[in-house]
């Protein structure tokens, strides 16, 4: 994930990386249940059991959605490859709320940096512009692209300071506005495909614990 899924890396660029784990389905018969998380072990990593992963893309959340979606994977098994091919059923116009609301919200803290320290963190600043690219070509199209493809010279440019904040904050209200425009009229759902996704779920787990249950656990 990162920089180098969106097409933004640099030579000192972190090498962000996120998975998904699916935990034995016996943990959960247990009163101590498996972890909906897990950081590490390496820098820079992180991963969510897979019910947690599910639950959070079905919601729009943003970064679980654009995880779904990048370009870079390391490792995917049979179970991933499903995962994989329901990425359509997560999507739906519920994206438009959701990533314009983790926008406000980063707008505020780049806000708040202008106040205090007279600019803002660029290198956010840029990610929240690339992000609003990326929600606004989702509901015009219904697909997640995070590669931002012609745009890296145009974002890092916010990056390095060379924009102006006015020149910021107009080319964020410009994205904003498109994106309005663009989700009155998308090709996307309603909602996802909640029953689909609980349909893979659901085998997962019983695939998991006749697993366990063949095996003598």
């Amino acid at each position: 994930m990162g920089s180098r899924a969106f097409g933004l890396a640099t030579d000192g660029s972190d090498t962000d990386r996120r998975g998904v784990f699916l935990a034995p389905t016996a943990l959960f018969w247990r009163f101590e249940k498996p972890p909906t998380h897990v950081e590490g072990p390496a820098e820079e990593q992180f991963s969510w059991e897979l019910e947690r992963f599910c639950t959070l893309a079905l919601r729009a959340n943003p970064n679980i959605l654009e995880c779904l979606h990048s370009p870079l994977v390391e490792y995917v098994d049979d179970t991933g490859h499903e995962l994989l091919a329901l990425r359509q059923a997560f999507l739906s116009r519920r994206a438009h709320e959701t990533f314009a609301r983790y926008a406000l919200g980063q707008h505020k803290k780049l806000e708040a940096d202008v106040r205090k320290y007279g600019a803002p963190r660029w290198k956010h600043a840029m990610h929240l512009l690339r992000l609003l690219m990326s929600s606004r070509d989702l509901l015009r199209t219904g697909t997640l692209t995070i590669d931002v493809k012609e745009q890296r010279e145009p974002l890092l440019a916010v990056k390095r300071g060379e924009v102006s904040w006015a020149e910021f904050e107009r080319w964020m209200s410009r994205l904003a506005t498109e994106a309005d425009a663009a989700a009155a009229h998308s090709p996307l759902p309603p909602e996802p495909d909640h029953a689909r996704v609980e349909d893979f779920l659901i085998r997962v787990r019983r695939a998991s614990a006749i697993q366990d249950t063949a095996g003598g656990r």
